[in-house]
């Protein structure tokens, strides 16, 4: 057997348990070993065909689909959830159940739902976790900064007293990263229901002076790793789909008012972000064949976070250093010229953003849209 049909697997029960009316974990372990589980339903063991090397994905896929789907009616009351699920010459799948599939109310529109923030550790990646585990999400906070990351899991953990979230490291614009990630989440949890790609890099500087290191790099990141990041979330929110086509999960790409227009001496950045919401159009009509909605949220400016008030990399710093900002002498002028340009006064902040992703994961009508959250200072037309 495949030593990675684990990832085929574990979100497809999980779509089986989403059509029994539950949102699970499932906690893949290789071999024989059976983990002590507290949920004390029905053990369920399955034996899958005999897959040719031959067989395209899709088909074994399809195949391994049929073998549990049988199994599952054939041995189980409906409505009943088993605690495990033995498949053979593959290992354990045991399950927990977190919350009922459909919510009671809008305030529980993503309770029990797995979640994924890249760039979770700091900034609007902090309080989109923090926002999404006050709402009864699991989230795991994806990040370069993977010490970062695990202070944050530790700290969450012991606010709400259990396991609300883990830490696995990432680097958005490498594919085996990305790969790494999306299948350490698979082991320990099953699947995922929502993925946020957060994670963005900025050098601001003229264009008749930037390198293109430093172009190619907030590209990789911004554009590159928002792609790569779909492509491996997309492949196991299918395998659920394909168990449970009456499910729903999401991909939002946190983009930005430069996504919506242009940004001076900031090519680099803006240019990323148009090209993030080509990207997320195109994949909206792609994916929406297995029920996976694609949208952009483009934030105003955050600037009490890392990304514009760090004191040596933040914008406000960087702005200063090549003259954006005409006139201005400090960082306080150059802030206070920013919060000028909008409507409402202020910059935009973590429940700002949480607001909008509540919104589009509640919403099932509603796929390949960015949507503004500028106090304002953009406007659609």
């Amino acid at each position: 057997m495949n030593e990675n049909m684990y990832l085929t697997i574990a979100p497809q029960i999980r779509g089986l348990a989403g059509r029994a009316g539950q949102r699970v974990h499932v906690n893949f372990a290789a071999g024989e070993t059976v983990p002590a589980n507290p949920y004390q339903g029905p053990a369920l063991k399955v034996q899958l065909p005999a897959l040719a090397d031959s067989d395209s994905a899709d088909a074994r896929a399809k195949a391994i689909a049929a073998s549990l789907e049988q199994a599952w009616t054939a041995s189980l009351p409906a409505g009943t959830l088993p605690s495990v699920v033995q498949v053979d010459g593959v290992g354990s799948f045991t399950i927990s159940i977190e919350a009922p599939f459909e919510p009671a109310s809008r305030a529980d529109v993503i309770k029990g739902k797995v979640a994924i923030v890249t760039g979770g550790a700091q900034g609007f990646g902090e309080e989109i976790t923090r926002g999404l585990i006050a709402n009864g999400a699991f989230v795991v906070v994806a990040d370069l900064n993977l010490a970062g990351a695990e202070k944050l899991v530790t700290e969450l953990n012991r606010e709400a007293g259990k396991a609300v979230s883990f830490a696995v490291a990432v680097n958005v614009s490498n594919e085996d990263s990305v790969a790494e990630m999306v299948n350490a989440v698979v082991a320990e949890v099953g699947g995922l229901d929502l993925f946020v790609a957060n994670a963005g890099v900025l050098k601001a500087m003229p264009v008749l002076e930037q390198d293109l290191k430093s172009f190619e790099f907030v590209t990789a990141v911004n554009y590159t790793g928002y792609m790569l990041c779909t492509k491996h979330a997309a492949r196991i929110m299918r395998e659920q789909n394909r168990t449970n086509p009456a499910g729903w999960t999401d991909i939002i790409q946190i983009n930005s008012k430069s996504g919506l227009e242009g940004s001076n001496k900031n090519g680099s950045y803006a240019g990323s972000k148009f090209g993030g919401i080509g990207l997320t159009q195109s994949f909206a009509l792609e994916l929406v064949a297995y029920n996976i909605k694609v949208n952009s949220i483009c934030p105003g400016n955050f600037f009490d976070g890392p990304l514009w008030s760090d004191p040596e990399k933040g914008l406000f710093v960087q702005y200063l250093r090549t003259g954006k900002v005409k006139d201005a002498k400090t960082i306080a002028d150059v802030k206070a010229f920013y919060e000028a340009k909008v409507p409402m006064n202020r910059g935009c902040t973590g429940p700002d953003v949480l607001r909008a992703l509540l919104y589009i994961v509640e919403q099932q009508y509603e796929t390949g849209q960015a949507v503004p959250v500028t106090g304002g200072q953009t406007m659609l037309n």
